[in-house]
C-alpha cells in the first residue's frame, strides 16, 4: 500500500535541513529504500527548501510512521508537522509499482 507523507518544515529549519541533507539523500536512496517518490516543498520562486513530500510503500500507516521516524530529518527534528495518508497512484505509475 502507498501512503503519501506530507512534511512542513519548523520555521527558520534550513540549516537543519542543510546540515542532514546528505543522510537524508542516502536513506531515500538506500537499497532497501520503500521510497517510491520524494521531493523537497520549495517557496514559491523555488529559491529555499521548505518541507518535504514522499511516497512511501508500506503494509499499514503504522507501518509507514514507523519508517519514516528513521529518516535522518525527522531524527533531527526538522519538521514542525508530519501528515501520513493512504494514496492511490493513478496517473504516471512506473511500471512494477
Amino acid at each position: 500500500m502507498l501512503f503519501a507523507v506530507i512534511c512542513t518544515d519548523k520555521p527558520g529549519g534550513m540549516e537543519i535541513r542543510l546540515a542532514n541533507r546528505p543522510a537524508h539523500i542516502n536513506w531515500l536512496k538506500a537499497p532497501d529504500s520503500r521510497i517510491r517518490v520524494a521531493g523537497p516543498f520549495t517557496t514559491e520562486d523555488g529559491a529555499a527548501m521548505t518541507g518535504s513530500l514522499l511516497v512511501v510503500e508500506a503494509d499499514s500507516i503504522e507501518d509507514a510512521r514507523a519508517y519514516c521516524a528513521n529518516d535522518p530529518y525527522a531524527k533531527a527534528g526538522l519538521f514542525a508537522a508530519v501528515e501520513i495518508k493512504p494514496w492511490k497512484w493513478v496517473i504516471g505509475q512506473p511500471a512494477g509499482v
